[in-house]
């Protein structure tokens, strides 16, 4: 039987120069290569977009703002093709964001796991919650965080990342988030939370769009390879997906979850 990914979504909206891209899956938001693939097609859009003035990246629910990557596809992949395509949705979605001219606001609800700790760090500026904690998960299943290491490296250098990506199984809490750089603010409710998204995001849609445009090139100087690189670090990744230890340490997460 061929494993049914079809569920879940990805939206977008845009009002008075606000465009809201909003994704979903029941798994905790996680991200199945569908999704990952429908995110990069709507960021490239709204980035092209000339009523779109900054985008607003949120996910629906409570409970995770992104569990990183689907473990049900993870367990479906059989070839170093497949794994690289998987990965490589997560590496089209990072490159979109930082190839548009647009900024990106993340809305951080709740807890991020791999990928979607990638996203948050990939956006221009993350607004989170209190209990907005993080982790890198992945050296538990025997992969890495290879594809969104530099987004995420970028944002809360070198050592913060490491510490995050050597001890995966260990949770940061919001506060140690924004110091070290990944969340530019932390708010004690959602409902503070979205008044500062609100506050922002209007400000933003009546700056000028050139030089918003000229401000993201700054910002992302010196990332110009990635185009090459996270490609690159999706070949890794799904070549680790494939091994003996990462197929047994997902079909036990599978059965505990």
């Amino acid at each position: 039987m061929v494993p049914d990914f079809d569920n879940g979504h990805v939206t977008s909206e845009t009002h008075q120069g606000i465009t809201t891209i909003e994704f979903h899956h029941p798994q905790g938001n996680s991200l199945p290569k569908r999704l990952l693939d429908s995110l990069a097609h709507e960021i490239h859009a709204s980035g092209s977009d000339a009523e779109t003035r900054v985008i607003i990246l949120r996910s629906v629910g409570e409970k995770a703002f992104c569990a990183g990557a689907s473990f049900d596809e993870l367990a479906a992949i059989n070839s170093p093709q497949k794994g690289f395509e998987f990965f490589n949705g997560f590496a089209s979605v990072i490159n979109a964001i930082r190839s548009i001219s647009k900024l990106v606001i993340a809305r951080v609800h709740a807890r991020c796991v791999g990928g979607g700790v990638g996203l948050a760090a990939a956006a221009d500026y993350a607004i989170a919650v209190e209990g907005a904690d993080i982790r890198l998960s992945e050296l538990a299943i025997g992969i890495g965080p290879f594809v969104i290491g530099p987004a995420v490296e970028r944002k809360i250098g070198l050592s913060a990342f490491s510490q995050l990506a050597m001890d995966a199984t260990m949770w940061r809490n919001s506060d140690w988030a924004k110091k070290k750089g990944l969340y530019a603010e932390v708010h004690p409710s959602v409902e503070s939370m979205d008044e500062s998204i609100f506050r922002l995001s209007n400000q933003l849609a009546h700056s000028s769009t050139e030089a918003m445009a000229e401000m993201k090139k700054m910002f992302w100087k010196g990332t110009e390879h990635w185009g090459e690189l996270l490609p690159q670090r999706a070949e890794i990744s799904g070549r680790l997906a494939l091994s003996k230890h990462t197929r047994e340490a997902i079909e036990k997460f599978k059965i505990k979850a």
